[in-house]
């Protein structure tokens, strides 16, 4: 009875480990970690104990809002949404994603990176060595980084994910009796073709190795530490990429392709709403061609300029954004309701308050 107690006990220990809301996430995302490790080479179960603990299992403000589910920041390549979030310091800029599957596919690709190349020396099976050489090559600043994902996976018997329902299925055999004799198995017919194939479950023992190479994968050594740009590189840096130029006195860039103005506005080091705010943006798309000021455009042009002609097809934002002039002092000028954005073809509208002859 005492053995029995404590077995019961013991049981339930390790019920308790397990949190359904953990549970839950786990079988929603298995099949997209392990079609990672086919795909990336990257441990199914190091993926998933990273998304556990990075998004607290989608829980996290960072994966609720931002849809990013491994903590991933920005980075001077990294051209996609974005969102502020305060981590080891304050308004730190991490990657957002339109939905969860492009975080783990990112997380992915992300991987792929020379800084992390030494981890795929190392077997998928071995979950600890990948948990340690993840932490060596930087991935996080958490000194227990690797034992937590470690004490997830054992926890959580990540080690062990497969695409087989939990449930035994109908047609396994039945397990023999200690003390039975082995029943000899009859030749099974072959499944004709409209009957769904069986899917073998592999043996915790058993291996599974890879016919293909692994996809953008190699074996340099680790490349030294490169600390990253200061805010004021990065500026630089971009500027090198959109050289400036000026219009009514305010500095401004034009959009290539990928820019948005999220990630313009992140390698300025300004806030994006503020950028949108100089731009009269707010709920606008950028387009490649666009011009992005840097600064708030003026609220005149010069003399010249007063009595402007629109051109076919021109609205007024794109008078403005061309003249360099805020879009509100247009408006009011003119006496235009806010909705009005398209104009008739030469049409005129003043730039610039008329003065009354005395």
């Amino acid at each position: 009875m005492i053995i029995l107690a404590v077995l019961v006990l013991t049981m339930s220990a390790a019920a308790q480990k397990q949190n359904s809301t953990y549970l839950a996430y786990i079988e929603q995302w298995k099949s997209t970690a392990l079609q990672n490790q086919a795909d990336y080479g990257i441990p199914a179960s190091i993926i998933m104990a990273q998304a556990l603990l990075e998004s607290g299992a989608g829980t996290s403000e960072l994966a609720l809002n931002a849809r990013n589910h491994f903590g991933i920041k920005c980075t001077s390549d990294w051209f996609g949404g974005v969102y502020y979030y305060d981590d080891d310091s304050e308004g730190e800029c991490f990657r957002q994603y339109s939905d969860a599957a492009e975080s783990f596919k990112d997380h992915a690709l992300f991987l792929q990176r020379p800084r992390y190349a030494t981890c795929f020396e190392i077997a998928i099976e071995d979950y600890e060595g990948w948990a340690y050489r993840l932490k060596a090559c930087g991935y996080a600043t958490d000194p227990g980084y690797a034992k937590k994902l470690i004490k997830l996976i054992e926890d959580y018997k990540l080690n062990e994910l497969t695409d087989a329902p939990a449930e035994q299925n109908d047609d396994a055999p039945e397990k023999l009796n200690e003390t039975a004799e082995p029943r000899k198995e009859e030749p099974k017919e072959k499944p004709e073709a409209s009957d769904k194939p069986v899917t073998k479950k592999p043996l915790k023992a058993e291996v599974v190795h890879r016919s293909e190479p692994i996809a953008v994968i190699t074996h340099d050594p680790e490349p030294p530490y490169e600390a990253p740009l200061s805010a004021r590189d990065e500026k630089k840096l971009f500027l090198l990429q959109h050289p400036a130029k000026k219009c009514n006195g305010v500095k401004y860039i034009t959009a290539r392709e990928g820019d948005s103005y999220a990630n313009i506005a992140f390698r300025l080091n300004v806030r994006e709403r503020q950028l949108r705010e100089w731009n009269d943006a707010l709920g606008r798309e950028l387009a490649e061609g666009d011009r992005v000021y840097m600064g708030a455009k003026k609220k005149k042009v010069a003399p010249e300029k007063t009595i402007m002609w629109v051109h076919p097809g021109e609205s007024l934002w794109m008078i403005c954004q061309r003249e360099g002039i805020q879009m509100a002092v247009v408006q009011k000028l003119n006496g235009f309701a806010p909705e009005l954005r398209v104009f008739r073809t030469r049409q005129q509208i003043l730039l610039n308050k008329v003065k009354e002859e005395k």
